[in-house]
């Protein structure tokens, strides 16, 4: 049995299931989808640090005396599909799916016992989205993970436990520990994907409780994975897997499974109204950070953030859906892969590694120009073949004089701009 402390929590095995996945999506959705503007951190940039662009966005946009509490009503998810979301992320190639259950505002995507008249069955949808988009996502076979926020920026019980410099408990108590509690044994998630526990630390949170509970006795104890933000300080240190950091990049294969999380609005999680096709990640971009986490171990989560409506908007849907035509063809070196001896070519950082058993997958994100691929990386023998993946027959290659192979790539068909995203060729018989 665990134990509740950093030390036995931390020998646990992460179960197998995540590092195998690779890809996920993540869904940024709350209250904070109303106004739509600046960031899922909305109520606190007006309200918290009275930045004067929120003062003015809200005094421009809605009735004298508005309030934060205001805007769930109009939190409707009237469009909001649950199956029609999860054949998109199965198309994107998305084997697992975190929601936003609960961010920093408190609003909450279930009925929440604890948070009376501020989730989502009570007022806005008048329904589980919880609830529903896990109903979904299991008839598609996609692992349903829950983000949940340990802290609530306004809640009063926060506020008085923050007063005393979280010598008293009262908010964890009352609210954040039940919250979980009913989660899990409502929802029997595959993932808890926890946040906002940067101002306490774990004593004040009693995380290592609540996850001797989830290893020891909860319905999900063999097969639930947690990641690492569970007290200040914990983050890159302790918990199951780690992020680290929004949109962490090691730059070096790290010595503990880790997730890239990154969104497709480069400069928010939440849907934004006024979002311009510049701030959208490109097809090239999100293909080159997905090759380059799993290059180095990691998995990679996508984030979308849905309307109020519950509309994931469409150039969402077409860049995951781009995502997925690309696994189509390539995710044979990205599922089930392992890093390599080596993550990427010494002199590029457009060449790639991945492996599995005695097989190399090199992912290049540049066509080269005279169409030969020098890889200086893997050592062939007389034995070895290469393929590129989504295309039929063998490639001939040669020995590099000096140092590894060169390998000719299919001929392409001119044009004036070079194909826009990475190939993988499959390496047999190379050390």
């Amino acid at each position: 049995r665990y134990r509740p402390d950093w030390a036995s929590l931390d020998a646990r095995p992460l179960p197998a299931w995540f590092d195998r996945a690779k890809v996920g999506v993540f869904v940024h959705w709350g209250v904070f989808s109303v106004p739509a503007w600046g960031s899922e951190w909305f109520w606190w940039h007006w309200q918290g640090q009275h930045d004067a662009a929120y003062e003015s966005f809200v005094r421009r946009r809605f009735p004298p005396g508005t309030t934060y509490a205001d805007f769930a009503p109009r939190f409707t998810a009237h469009d909001f599909q649950p199956r029609q979301w999860a054949q998109l992320f199965q198309r994107a190639g998305a084997r697992y799916v975190v929601l936003t259950t609960k961010h920093h505002e408190g609003f909450t995507n279930w009925g929440s016992p604890v948070s009376w008249n501020w989730n989502s069955v009570d007022t806005g949808p008048h329904r589980d989205l919880v609830g529903e988009l896990g109903e979904a996502l299991r008839e598609s076979n996609l692992r349903y993970g829950l983000y949940h926020s340990l802290m609530e920026w306004f809640n009063p019980l926060y506020l008085e436990d923050k007063q005393s410099g979280f010598k008293t408990q009262n908010f964890v108590l009352k609210k954040t520990m039940p919250e979980l509690y009913d989660l899990v044994l409502k929802y029997k998630p595959d993932l808890i994907w926890s946040d906002g526990d940067w101002e306490a630390p774990d004593s004040y949170w009693n995380s290592t409780s609540f996850l001797a509970w989830l290893y020891n006795d909860s319905p999900v104890k063999d097969t639930v994975v947690v990641n690492d933000r569970w007290c200040r300080g914990c983050s890159c240190r302790h918990g199951g897997f780690y992020n680290c950091a929004d949109k962490y990049r090691p730059g070096t294969l790290p010595d503990h499974k880790w997730e890239m999380c990154s969104s497709l609005d480069k400069l928010s999680w939440g849907y934004r109204s006024n979002m311009s096709l510049a701030e959208v990640m490109d097809e090239m971009s999100m293909i080159a950070e997905l090759v380059q986490t799993v290059s180095l171990g990691g998995n990679y989560l996508l984030n979308v953030g849905p309307t109020k409506e519950g509309v994931i908007v469409p150039i969402f849907q077409e860049r995951l859906l781009a995502l997925g035509r690309w696994l189509d063809t390539n995710g044979e070196a990205i599922y089930e892969s392992q890093p390599w001896r080596v993550q990427m070519e010494n002199t590029t950082d457009t060449v790639w590694y991945t492996s599995k058993g005695p097989v190399v997958y090199a992912i290049f994100l540049l066509w080269p120009r005279d169409s030969v691929l020098h890889l200086s990386s893997p050592i062939p023998s007389p034995s070895t073949q290469a393929t590129l993946l989504g295309f039929a027959g063998t490639l001939d290659w040669q020995i590099f004089p000096g140092k590894g192979m060169l390998i000719t790539l299919p001929y392409m068909l001119p044009s004036p701009l070079p194909p826009q995203s990475g190939w993988a060729v499959k390496l047999e018989g190379v050390k």
